[in-house]
């Protein structure tokens, strides 16, 4: 069983739903990404899901964007991420996701990149630009390796569903709003109706994991009350730790996590 698999249904026996916190690697600066995740684990996340930096990134709002843009302007490159990662690693047991773009993975071949991947500690894989009708590859090369992660919205046809439901693992990520990624207000009746209709159709089969634009304690407990398995934040930590000085970030991360976090625990 893969170490997301293992989370979800650690968390299930507990009555609880995920966390799924995005963070942006090597932003604002390396010492600070430490500092961030160590904030992130005090604060009860589930899954860290590290994004890693790409000149185009297509499904990125300007905040992700911009974090992506210091992150390669501070010299971000593969095998400083993978660094990275073990150092993550060798500090939590906290499953891990690397969130970034197919060409990445292209470029090193996808056996050889998803092997050291896995060597330095990352659990799965959400690539945004993959589409499921292209992936005989890249799932051959991360089968018993690593989950992959896909992603569907909430116009997303019943027969794609099943199709790319069947090529994820770990957990099916639903977008929750149209278009690209950021802190938005205002959650949609379409996103509700989105998140009933998938776990109708899945069964139970995948976890649900919903993100984009979900920035508020509010949020995480609305979108968990209409039956989502996990929630995912990104911007809003982004921006967090734009506006937050070194000394007092790993605090403040933890105290925004909890904040998150409180909100997935089912009440009796």
């Amino acid at each position: 069983m893969s170490k997301i698999k293992e989370k979800f249904s650690e968390l299930q026996a507990r009555d609880e739903k995920a966390l799924i916190s995005y963070i942006m690697t090597g932003f604002p600066n390396d010492k600070s990404t430490i500092s961030i995740v160590r904030g992130l684990v005090k604060g009860g996340v589930d899954i860290i899901e590290l994004g890693f930096p790409f000149s185009d990134p297509l499904a990125d709002g300007p905040v992700i964007q911009n974090a992506s843009t210091i992150s390669l302007e501070k010299g971000t490159k593969i095998d400083k991420f993978f660094s990275l990662v073990e150092k993550i690693r060798k500090e939590t047991d906290t499953p891990l996701v690397l969130m970034t773009y197919t060409n990445i993975l292209f470029h090193k071949g996808y056996s050889k990149f998803i092997e050291d991947a896995k060597k330095a500690g990352i659990d799965g894989f959400i690539l945004p630009d993959m589409s499921v009708e292209e992936s005989k590859d890249y799932l051959q090369a991360a089968k018993s390796k690593a989950d992959t992660i896909f992603l569907i919205s909430p116009n997303t046809s019943k027969s794609r569903i099943q199709k790319i439901a069947k090529a994820s693992s770990g957990f099916l990520y639903l977008v929750a709003v149209y278009g690209t990624t950021g802190v938005k207000t205002g959650i949609k009746n379409y996103t509700i109706n989105a998140i009933k209709n998938v776990k109708k159709q899945t069964k139970g089969k995948i976890p649900i994991g919903v993100g984009f634009g979900v920035s508020t304690p509010e949020d995480v407990k609305k979108y968990i009350n209409a039956g989502a398995d996990g929630v995912i934040v990104g911007s809003a930590y982004l921006k967090l730790i734009e506006k937050t000085p070194q000394n007092k970030l790993e605090s403040k991360i933890a105290s925004f996590t909890k904040s998150l976090k409180k909100q997935t625990v089912q009440k009796k």
